[in-house]
């Protein structure tokens, strides 16, 4: 599993096309709902050496007026270069694909979204050429869902906005309530919206409080994450009763642990350390002597 917020933000369209509808209609912005979509090579190189690529292509056909592509780009940062590829993309695709192509930008956090909301212009100061205006989703837009009933209304819109809001002060009210509707949602379609929450969450603190809360609360799952974290779990047991072992040899020799030593020992979770401390605890004259390479 790829753990990356960036990979989710725009993965999450390609997993559920549709999602587009519920994220417009929250931005402000009426498009007609599309009757089918698919999802486009997302190569925008051309024979030139420089390869380019947009995160996500979909092409949005709707029953009133003309199919319309989507390039949905997950931006971490601010980045002075990308208002210029994002320009490149939409040239490219309408020229390739004569159709109008929009430009969706989901970001995590709120200065990298109000940055990459700025119309940039190109050209002489006096007489702009072209003008980038792209459509932003982030958590200074997105709706902030604790309420299960609003969950299920739109599990797809739910799952974006949990990734979105990934440092919000109510983060763990967000991720129970997608729990809570996961419980009782088919396994084949759950699966899916566990491992992007997991990557959307990336490393930020409510990552271990999402793993937490699939342990706990799916733990009837046999997902890719589940089983991970039971891995996890049984590691973390197995590194606990060998540090304890170290410590309760060192105590039975009568030898001082001091505070530092003691930390050390319980916070390693390396199996092959841990074996190397064992068996210098045996011998070693004093605890700090156990980390000693002899």
């Amino acid at each position: 599993m790829v753990n990356s917020p960036h990979e989710a933000m725009h993965r999450i369209f390609q997993q559920y096309p549709g999602l587009f509808s519920g994220v417009s209609e929250v931005l402000g912005v009426d498009f007609p709902p599309p009757t089918s979509v698919t999802v486009l090579p997302n190569d925008l190189t051309e024979t030139s050496p420089v390869e380019r690529r947009v995160d996500t292509l979909l092409r949005l056909d709707a029953e009133d007026g003309e199919p319309l592509l989507l390039a949905v780009e997950a931006q971490g940062a601010k980045d002075p270069h990308k208002p210029a590829s994002w320009a490149y993309y939409a040239s490219y695709l309408l020229t390739k694909y004569r159709l109008q192509p929009l430009l969706l930008v989901v970001c995590q956090d709120r200065a990298t979204a109000e940055w990459a909301a700025r119309e940039v212009s190109f050209g002489p100061r006096q007489w702009p050429v072209l003008t980038l205006r792209p459509l932003v989703a982030g958590p200074h837009n997105m709706p902030v869902i604790t309420n299960p009933a609003e969950v299920r209304k739109d599990l797809a819109l739910a799952t974006l906005s949990a990734i979105t809001h990934a440092t919000h002060p109510d983060a763990g009210a967000i991720l129970k309530s997608m729990t809570t509707v996961l419980r009782d949602t088919p396994q084949n379609l759950a699966d899916p919206i566990i491992e992007l929450i997991a990557q959307g969450l990336g490393k930020h603190p409510a990552a271990q409080l999402w793993r937490k809360l699939v342990a706990v609360d799916l733990s009837f799952y046999k997902s890719d994450l589940s089983e991970e974290i039971r891995d996890e779990g049984r590691a973390e047991g197995a590194a606990r009763r060998a540090a304890e072992d170290i410590l309760e040899i060192l105590d039975v020799r009568g030898i001082a642990v001091p505070e530092a030593v003691r930390e050390r020992i319980t916070a390693c979770g390396d199996p092959e350390i841990l074996r190397h401390w064992h068996r210098r605890a045996v011998t070693a004259p004093t605890a700090v002597e156990i980390f000693e390479d002899k």
